[in-house]
């Protein structure tokens, strides 16, 4: 994919899923280039760590994705103390083995689309409007190449991350000539505790640290639409190609995520 123009590093932003993964990787190189960040994640005692290590430049909000009355509150402390972010980064995520045979597995559905997809948009939310009338801004959208094509034993989170990149796309339309940029990246595998309980091999596998610095180039070139690492954009586009009754037959005996539940 062909890069834009470099643009001027981000100095404020909005990450969700700070604590832990990617998030935290991402939140490290911003900070370590003196951003200054609102922290969004469910253990505050982590965010809190972080935030020692950068004194005066992490603002911790212990929160939910899920909660769009604590987002807003967040947000608009962030917007008082420091101002309009540059970038919001929604990474917020989760991955859990599901099948639909099993009614126990209803509430792990529930939870992955929540979080996966109604997290981004709550993420988004507060930030839009004033975005739009600033006429500045990137919104960034963590999905994954698991919603190229629906992956056995991982239903829910194949949906979740197709229905991200169809409700990142819908955004980047409705704000098309705004100056509101949103930026979709799809990630293969990332070693971080949500790949760990793999059983299967996984190509091309990165480190969180080197995919948060690849990514960071993404969102500074605001490429609409990114696969990282680009090996597994080509392994995407060749799933997406293959007829339905070829793919079937590939992967009906591949190998499951373990089955469990999501976390509150």
């Amino acid at each position: 994919m062909r890069l834009g123009r470099q643009k001027t590093p981000a100095k404020t932003l909005v990450i969700s899923g700070a604590s832990s993964g990617l998030g935290l990787a991402l939140a490290r190189h911003y900070l370590e280039r003196g951003a200054t960040i609102a922290a969004f994640a469910r253990r505050g005692e982590l965010l809190q760590t972080l935030s020692a290590e950068f004194p005066g430049k992490v603002f911790c909000y212990a929160l939910d994705v899920r909660d769009s009355s604590a987002i807003q509150h967040a947000a608009n402390d962030f917007i008082t103390r420091v101002g309009l972010p540059d970038v919001v980064i929604a990474n917020a995520g989760v991955s859990v083995g599901t099948l639909t045979e099993y009614a126990e597995d209803i509430d792990a559905f529930q939870r992955v689309m929540d979080i996966n997809v109604l997290g981004i948009v709550k993420t988004f939310q507060p930030f839009v409007a004033m975005m739009r009338a600033a006429k500045r801004g990137t919104l960034v959208g963590i999905a994954s190449v698991a919603g190229f094509r629906g992956l056995p034993g991982a239903s829910a989170y194949s949906a979740s991350k197709a229905a991200a990149i169809s409700y990142l796309e819908s955004l980047r339309v409705e704000l098309h000539g705004s100056g509101v940029k949103v930026v979709t990246i799809c990630p293969g595998y990332i070693k971080t505790p949500m790949t760990a309980v793999n059983r299967y091999p996984m190509p091309f596998i990165l480190d969180a640290d080197e995919a948060a610095q690849r990514m960071i180039r993404v969102i500074e070139q605001q490429n609409a639409f990114t696969v990282i690492p680009w090996q597994m954009g080509i392994i995407g586009r060749v799933l997406k190609l293959l007829p339905r009754w070829i793919y079937d037959s590939l992967f009906a005996r591949a190998p499951h995520k373990p089955r469990g539940r999501a976390p509150h």
